[in-house]
């Protein structure tokens, strides 16, 4: 009888295999490099000269790779999109226009939906971008330009399944995407642009799209007393946890919050006639509209603070932000 294997045995033979198959799609990812010449940079200058859209396709395991890197190229700064071949083949072919990019994803070179579109392709006058793993394919010899992964060993233990393949066609894909984004000079402000519900994209929001202005910025001037001060911040919509004092040009002086008023209660040194002055922070914390929310955060997170005053470059008081302002976009 064959032996039972334990179950600490069972556990060890899992990770084992599962190593395997990490390591070989590694090492399949790394022989990329060595693989990449002058034609990587043509397929650069056909998607940076592409004035229209970049038409991405591909079948089975490559389709999906395929909407992956069409989404990627999308929010980095090329307009893309996705076709799957058959729909193609029945008349959504109509999407694509002369100005366009056919970039056709196969490992084998041989997939018949998408073979059969290179004709069509052609005659609308766009051109073709292969990702592939044989050059000399259907897709290779149709293709204005190759990116060749080469024949690739699968991870699969019966070498048939798409693991390894489809691991370097995403690589390649994303190399591609990546050397693109840099030459249009894609910027982290561009990235919020077209990431605005994502945690990324709400970092990279500027401050004054947060910030407590008009009627919710609570501000008071030099000399005001206490009393005065305490009133205007329980007044203030949204019951803001500080007040800043500005001198008669609207500039910022300093700023009194709820913990120096808990702390003169605590002492017993209250005395609501006092001028705000005598009690505010003279050196508060500032940073520009302008500025990312992600740089407010961590000034915020540095300095163990929970308010932050937004000028603008005279030191003119435009703004409160308060870390439950950060929490509201959840950012923290």
């Amino acid at each position: 009888m064959p032996q039972v294997a334990t179950e600490a045995e069972l556990v060890q033979l899992r990770i084992a295999r599962a190593a395997e198959v990490l390591r070989l799609e590694a090492r399949t990812i790394a022989q990329l490099e060595h693989r990449l010449d002058e034609r990587f940079s043509k397929a650069v200058e056909l998607l940076l000269a592409c004035q229209g859209m970049v038409v991405v396709t591909g079948v089975g395991k490559a389709g999906l790779v395929g909407q992956k890197l069409s989404a990627t190229l999308a929010s980095t700064g090329t307009p893309s999109m996705f076709l799957h071949p058959t729909e193609a083949l029945h008349g959504d072919l109509g999407r694509i226009r002369a100005q366009d990019l056919v970039l056709a994803i196969s490992n084998s070179g041989e997939s018949a939906e998408v073979s059969a579109l290179l004709g069509p392709v052609r005659k609308l006058g766009a051109r073709v971008l292969a990702l592939t793993g044989a050059a000399d394919s259907t897709l290779g010899r149709h293709a204005d330009c190759v990116l060749d992964i080469g024949r690739v060993e699968e991870a699969c233990p019966m070498k048939l399944a798409p693991t390894a393949s489809t691991s370097a066609l995403m690589a390649m894909g994303d190399a591609l995407a990546m050397v693109v984004m840099q030459e249009r000079n894609f910027s982290r402000e561009d990235y919020a642009l077209y990431h605005p519900g994502g945690m990324l994209g709400r970092k990279l929001m500027r401050v004054k799209e947060v910030m407590r202005k008009g009627e919710q910025l609570p501000l008071v001037k030099s000399g005001t007393k206490l009393a005065e001060v305490v009133r205007v911040m329980n007044r203030t919509p949204g019951r803001p946890g500080a007040a800043l004092v500005v001198d008669t040009e609207a500039r910022l002086v300093g700023i009194f919050t709820h913990g120096d008023l808990a702390r003169m209660l605590e002492r017993n040194t209250l005395d609501t006639n006092d001028a705000v002055d005598l009690h505010m922070g003279k050196a508060p914390k500032t940073i520009l509209g302008e500025q990312l929310v992600e740089e407010a955060q961590h000034l915020l997170h540095e300095h163990r603070i929970d308010q932050i005053a937004v000028v603008d470059e005279t030191r003119r008081a435009i703004g409160l932000l308060d870390v439950q302002d950060l929490l509201d976009v959840r950012i923290y």
